[in-house]
């Protein structure tokens, strides 16, 4: 058990060394991969935000309906959050300041509290999955009713938030460890299923869509993928970090940050794409539609055996209770940001189970609230990519760290094809 004495005692002087050694790059004394280590960290809790149980309903809504067609948005959508993860996190490097914070400096009151607002309604809707998911991980492994899994779950959340006391390198750690094990389960099975190879590449290179719905999923899968609360987050991760003295160590502080982010997403990807092949391969190669999780685990459990399952829900679980952690963060991120305020972190996570809460005693499927929690999510990055683009584009504000005119203009074009598919969704939905 890690006590507070053990903390002071071991953790303190490890942490004290790696802020040291950091600073000892940055000085040019430290050659290799060695130069990296020191700067690994914040991406990987940001990344938690693209791989919790909202991406599990889309990806294997989307895998079972679809087959591979979808796998391209995927991989686009992991695309986008390598450069929104990169501004953001530029733009606490090169300020001090997270997002939510240069927003309350530079925009009017009102849309100051608008963007808060509509940030909490996506920290809402983030929570849902996760809280949602994570007790739905209970229920398929160990068969605990949902309500008694909500319970567990809440108190494991807190148990995770106890660590930012520890220090943001303990947080990293565990997260980081939490994502690792994401990862062999998939990895697992995605080994059982065996996907078809040829017809995934013919997915990622043929970018196309199927109706209404598959255009919906669509959505899904980039609200689940490029997550609003982790644009806010990564520039609180980066702003004190580790702070650059001049212009020229905030350009490493950054080099070293974007293999962060590199590595990071390209994990998140993977499991995402993991998850696309091994519904296709099990579930849409025989003509099944699977929309519920509990009947995916229950078909994992017959066609791949009890390991795949369990691997499945141990998934499942692991990302619910990684991710709705980090949507606690986020939370205290906006409004400590857009409105100068803060309540206790555990006050906020208290808070916050009361929705899902509600949908698992209402008795709505867990597994449809998940989708459409993850439609919200997309309406919401406009709202957080907006800003980022202006704010890293402006030089007054990044000094030497402002974008280039190219990334300038890629953040514009990813700005605009969420917001037009927004616009589409909300018209074929009216219609």
């Amino acid at each position: 058990m890690l006590t507070e004495k053990t903390y002071r005692k071991e953790l303190v002087p490890k942490i004290t060394r790696i802020e040291n050694s950091a600073h000892a790059v940055l000085r040019g004394e430290v050659k290799g991969i060695k130069r990296i280590l020191p700067f690994l960290g914040p991406a990987f809790i940001a990344a938690v935000a693209y791989i919790d149980p909202g991406n599990f309903a889309t990806n294997i809504s989307a895998g079972s309906k679809y087959g591979y067609m979808l796998i391209w948005v995927i991989v686009i959508s992991n695309l986008m959050a390598v450069l929104i993860q990169s501004l953001s996190a530029k733009l606490g490097i090169a300020t001090g300041k997270n997002l939510p914070e240069i927003a309350r400096d530079r925009f009017p009151k009102g849309i100051s509290i608008f963007l808060w607002l509509q940030s909490e309604i996506v920290i809402i809707a983030t929570d849902l999955a996760e809280f949602i998911g994570a007790a739905l991980g209970l229920y398929l492994i160990f068969g605990i009713p949902m309500l008694p899994s909500a319970v567990i779950t809440a108190v494991a959340s807190f148990l995770i938030l106890e660590l930012q006391r520890r220090g943001h390198r303990v947080l990293e750690a565990v997260i980081a460890g939490m994502v690792l094990m994401v990862v062999l389960a998939f990895a697992f099975q995605t080994f059982l299923a065996k996907p078809d190879g040829g017809l995934a590449l013919k997915g990622l290179l043929l970018p196309r869509f199927n109706g209404v719905d598959s255009i919906m999923l669509g959505a899904g899968i980039l609200g689940a993928t490029v997550m609003p609360h982790a644009i806010y987050l990564h520039s609180s991760l980066t702003q004190k970090r580790i702070v650059g003295k001049n212009i020229q160590e905030k350009k490493k502080i950054f080099k070293y940050e974007f293999i962060d982010i590199i590595i990071a997403m390209l994990i998140a990807g993977t499991i995402n794409v993991c998850m696309l092949l091994v519904a296709s391969a099990l579930f849409f190669q025989r003509g099944m539609t699977i929309e519920d999780l509990g009947i995916a685990y229950t078909q994992f459990k017959h066609y791949l055996g009890p390991l795949a399952a369990l691997s499945f829900g141990l998934g499942l679980l692991i990302a619910g209770l990684s991710s709705s952690s980090v949507g606690t963060l986020s939370g205290d991120v906006v409004m400590q940001g857009f409105i100068n305020k803060k309540i206790n972190l555990y006050v906020r996570r208290a808070i916050t189970m009361i929705p899902p809460l509600a949908i698992i005693i209402s008795g709505v499927n867990a597994t449809d609230a998940l989708v459409i929690s993850q439609v919200i999510l997309s309406f919401g990055i406009a709202f957080a990519l907006i800003p980022l683009v202006v704010f890293t584009s402006n030089k007054k504000i990044m000094g030497g760290l402002v974008n280039h005119r190219l990334t300038t203009f890629i953040g514009w074009c990813v700005a605009i094809l969420i917001v037009g598919l927004n616009i589409f969704l909300v018209i074929n939905s009216i219609n």
